[in-house]
């Protein structure tokens, strides 16, 4: 059960704020009655859920890429976050063979400077990394993966 009262006036910083799982993560936070800041790159798709729900307006939007770790460092520091949840990733698997060096410079490397960031920024007392399934094994069967499934992406993506 989610207590309103654990996310009321809580500073969270969402990474990928601006796709579509980051918006909805933006809106549900701002019900909670949290001060959201969000940094990631502006909306890919017009119309965004990020635009059409006017999120730029109800929270603290920071235009930035996470592959840029000194302007992700500052603008995560000078926000305060007591909660950093990492949504940020170039998402798309078929996209990642075309743009490998994008994907592992945004997929990997991005986590490693958020984490860089979180480790200089003395507000911040938790770390919440989402990632996907496709970084699991392919077993091609209908049950969810957990954590102690065995590796094995295949692709950039998955890395």
């Amino acid at each position: 059960m989610v207590k309103r009262e654990f996310w009321e006036q809580k500073k969270v910083f969402i990474t990928g704020h601006t796709g579509f799982k980051g918006g909805w993560l933006a809106t549900w936070l701002l019900d909670m009655g949290s001060h959201v800041y969000g940094y990631a790159l502006k909306p890919d798709s017009d119309p965004s859920y990020f635009t059409l729900c006017g999120l730029e307006n109800r929270m603290c939007s920071i235009v930035g890429d996470i592959r840029n770790p000194e302007t992700l460092r500052n603008d995560l520091i000078k926000s305060e976050p007591e909660i950093v949840i990492h949504l940020a990733a170039k998402s798309l698997v078929r996209r990642s063979y075309k743009e490998p060096v994008e994907t592992f410079g945004t997929n990997v490397m991005g986590t490693v400077h958020l984490l860089e960031a979180v480790r200089r920024a003395p507000s911040v007392r938790v770390v919440v990394i989402v990632t996907s399934d496709k970084c699991y094994e392919n077993r091609e069967w209908v049950w969810g993966y957990r954590e102690e499934e065995a590796m094995g992406g295949h692709d950039p993506y998955s890395a």
